[in-house]
């Protein structure tokens, strides 16, 4: 791991020392700022996001937390003592630290899993719904009669586009809770 404090960070970013920054951090598992401007957090996200090309995520729990999470590409703001502010600049708002792991692991799979299915169920909804109406064309010689009254489109398109999200969003989870807990690794695989 690397820990570096806020004037450490002004050497690196004043003496356009960013490159080797880079290159020590990707030896690090953890890179942990500690007493860093808010400026300079929101920098080293934006680093990392521009150079390395990568997803980043940011937790913050106050109000000198709020331009690293919005540079992020996902926010996750801690309700605490110091304010509502980062809270309400997040993506996500989780009360406590400790519920980061259930955010990210159990339902950031769930997430996935269920992106995955709804992705594929519009596209062959689509697919279906297409084709009939291509296949139609021939059979009425393209005179270019319609073949659905524009009620039965319009319910076609709310029962069959918005209940199954619905549906998946309350009630789909493959793998239980517990399961996903106990084994971290699971949450590749949605990836």
């Amino acid at each position: 791991g690397l820990v570096i404090d806020g004037q450490t960070l002004n050497i690196v970013f004043q003496g356009g020392l960013e490159e080797k920054f880079l290159a020590l951090t990707k030896h690090c598992r953890a890179v942990l700022c500690c007493r860093a401007t808010p400026l300079q957090k929101s920098m080293v996200v934006k680093l990392i996001r521009r150079q390395l090309k990568v997803m980043t995520l940011s937790i913050g729990d106050g109000a000198n937390d709020v331009s690293m999470i919005q540079a992020a590409d996902v926010g996750i703001g801690i309700s605490g003592q110091e304010g509502m502010q980062a809270v309400m600049a997040s993506d996500f708002a989780i009360s406590r630290f400790k519920h980061l792991k259930k955010l990210l692991l159990v339902h950031g799979h769930w997430c996935y899993a269920r992106l995955a299915k709804m992705v594929i169920y519009f596209f062959y909804k689509n697919v279906s719904y297409v084709n009939l109406l291509f296949w139609y064309q021939f059979f009425c010689g393209f005179s270019g009669s319609t073949m659905i009254d524009y009620w039965q489109m319009i319910f076609f398109n709310l029962f069959f586009t918005s209940v199954p999200p619905l549906l998946f969003g309350a009630l789909d989870k493959d793998v239980s809770a517990e399961t996903l807990l106990g084994l971290p690794e699971l949450y590749k695989n949605g990836q």
